[in-house]
Order: structure tokens, then C-alpha cells, then sequence
């Protein structure tokens, strides 16, 4: 079976249930003032990255925070960190917030984590504003792990279980998602992938390279932009990416597919606002974004990351989202992630 949720995620299936209660967050009453302040112009803006620094969300808000501010599109851009539970102490957190200017990031993470949380906040319950990125996963071992291919690596677990560690960011987010995955193209069916599979969450990327780099950990899985550099320092070994086809950054890495995987995984990332926040608001909200996303500097910052473009907003942002949820959901059951 191929599994690329990048490909059936985009297809949606127009999930209209959920697109509908995505609509209706985005009206109603304001988070922090209805009619005409809502229309006035963003020059200020509260940026929440739901996780602890050094990681993926972490390095998306600070980069956002940045071009707003180099290209004085807005005149102020903090970043608050609220680390936890795949990004879902975040979102409880923004269900509370009062400044209807505040972008969360979020993204295919969290909406995992939402499910094997089991959240009472949802991502529906928030305000879709755009999707920015999605970038490919890498597979490391330690420099002086014994796998010298991800075969080596998956065999390994089928056989010995949880005697093999994996290691990446939060419960039921990307990482651990590919990770299931791998193990069900390995013949594992959902009870069996959830015994077998022993993995190690992390509320930061930080947190994770420590355990690889310190050889705690059997292997991790993350955004290629957050490996890179110990790969190409030598303290990691890469095993595979999780696109369809190799990577500039890591053009010597095969894909997960070449290895004789049939899984394909991107990992997406975007912001959301408050819910209840009025469509005025939403649209400046977009417009700040979109400007941001039309600079040079945010393209230079694509470049350098090895992130790539994947901009969608308004109807089509709402409508990626509804699906993704309907989708991850499926995919979670399916390798045994939850019930």
C-alpha cells in the first residue's frame, strides 16, 4: 500500500462537515473587539510557537517574526514559546487568548497530537489563516549506530521490538506518524505496530538531537531543516527522507521509497488565529501573511531552511485543513496511534 499523505491529503474529499465547522470559526464574535476595531489595520502582531525552542515551530515563528519585521510589515512581532503535549497546551492556551492579532503555528503535528491527546481544544475550534510550508522527513541513526540502512533499522524493530528506541517531537505528530508508517510497510498491522514500536517524544527538536547525538536513542526522525547540520557534521548518520524524490540538502540520502518503503510523508506548517475572531479581522490577518509570504526575505528563508513553498489561504487553507484532520485521524487508527 502507498502511503503519501501529502498526495491524499491534498485530495481532500471536501471533507464538508468539517469545512463547515472551520467556516464557522471564523465568525461570530471577535476575541478581542467586534465591528470597527476589528477592521483596522495589523501593525502589531503576537506570534505563539506551541512548543519548546529549537525545533521545526520553533525556527517557522522566529523566521516569521523576523521578515515581518525586516520588511516593516508590522512594527512589532514577539514570540512567545508555550511548549507540550504536541503543540495542544498552545492551543488551549490561544482558546483563552484576548488579542485577536496572535498567530499560532501550527501544522500536521498537531493535528496528531489533537487525536492521541485526545484535546478537548481542537484545532477546529481555532481560526485557519494560512499554510505556509511542508517539508520531508529525515530518518538518523547515531554516528556509530550499528544500521548502516533504514532496512537494517526496521528489521531490527520488527524483531526486537521495544528493544529499539525512536526517538522525535511529539506524540502522534510527523515523526512518530512515519514512523507507523514504515512499520505497517514492514507487514506490521495496528496492534501489532503500536506493541512493537518503542518511540521517545519531545516537546523540542533540541531535546531530540541531544538523545541521538549522546547515543540514548537507537534513531530519530525529523525535519530535514533540523538535522541537517549534525548530518553533514558527521554526529548523524541519515538513513532515508520521507519525500518522493532526494533532497537538495541531503542529495546523497535516498528516499524512504528507494530503500523499498512504499511511504511517502511531508510535514506541513502554518498559523492559526483565536477562534470567534470576526472576517475582518481574518482578512487582515491573511494580508499580513500573504505580504510576508510575497517578500524576497521569506523566499530566501525557504531556501536556506530546505523548506518548501506551500502557500495556501482563505477558502483553500480551510479546506486543505478540514481534510488533513479527516485524514490523519484515519491514518492514527490505521497504525494503531489510537483507538
Amino acid at each position: 500500500m502507498r502511503t503519501a499523505m501529502k498526495r491524499s491529503m491534498g485530495a481532500l474529499a471536501l471533507a464538508a462537515a468539517g469545512l463547515l465547522a472551520l467556516s464557522a470559526c471564523s465568525g461570530g464574535a471577535s476575541a478581542g473587539g467586534a465591528g470597527k476595531e476589528s477592521a483596522k489595520k495589523t501593525t502589531a502582531v503576537s506570534i505563539v510557537v506551541p512548543a519548546d525552542p529549537g525545533g521545526g515551530w520553533d525556527q517557522t515563528g522566529r523566521a516569521i517574526s523576523k521578515t515581518l519585521l525586516d520588511e516593516k510589515i508590522v512594527t512589532s512581532a514577539s514570540v512567545t514559546n508555550v511548549g507540550g503535549a504536541g503543540g495542544t497546551v498552545g492551543l488551549a492556551q490561544l482558546a483563552n487568548e484576548k488579542n485577536p492579532d496572535t498567530l499560532m503555528v501550527t501544522g500536521l503535528v498537531m493535528v496528531g497530537a489533537v487525536e492521541t491527546n485526545k484535546a478537548k481544544v481542537r484545532i477546529e475550534d481555532t481560526t485557519p489563516i494560512a499554510r505556509l510550508t511542508d517539508e520531508p522527513l529525515v530518518v538518523v541513526v547515531p554516528a556509530a549506530s550499528p544500521y548502516k540502512t533504514l532496512e537494517d533499522l526496521v528489521k531490527d524493530i520488527v524483531a526486537k521490538g521495544q528493544g529499539v528506541t525512536v526517538t522525535g517531537g511529539s506524540a502522534g505528530g510527523a515523526d512518530h506518524i512515519l514512523a507507523g508508517l514504515l512499520l505497517e510497510a514492514a507487514g506490521l498491522k495496528g496492534a501489532d505496530i503500536a506493541q512493537k514500536l518503542n518511540y521517545v517524544p519531545n516537546s523540542g527538536g533540541g531535546e531530540a538531537t541531544s538523545l541521538i547525538i549522546g547515543n540514548q536513542v537507537s534513531a530519530g526522525i525529523s525535519g530535514v531543516g533540523e538535522f541537517v547540520q549534525h548530518i553533514e557534521s558527521g554526529d548523524m548518520r541519515a538513513l532515508a527522507v520521507s519525500s518522493e524524490k532526494t533532497v537538495a540538502q541531503l542529495p546523497d540520502t535516498p528516499t524512504i521509497t528507494d530503500e523499498g518503503y512504499d511511504v511517502v510523508l511531508t510535514n506541513w506548517r502554518g498559523v492559526v488565529a483565536p477562534g470567534g475572531i470576526d472576517e475582518a479581522r481574518k482578512a487582515e490577518l491573511e494580508r499580513v501573511v500573504t505580504a510576508l509570504h510575497d517578500t524576497g526575505a521569506w523566499s530566501g528563508v525557504l531556501k536556506e531552511r530546505g523548506w518548501n513553498d506551500a502557500f495556501l489561504v482563505g477558502a483553500e487553507f480551510d479546506e486543505f485543513l478540514a481534510g488533513n484532520i479527516k485524514d490523519v485521524s484515519a491514518t492514527l487508527k490505521n497504525i494503531g496511534l489510537v483507538g
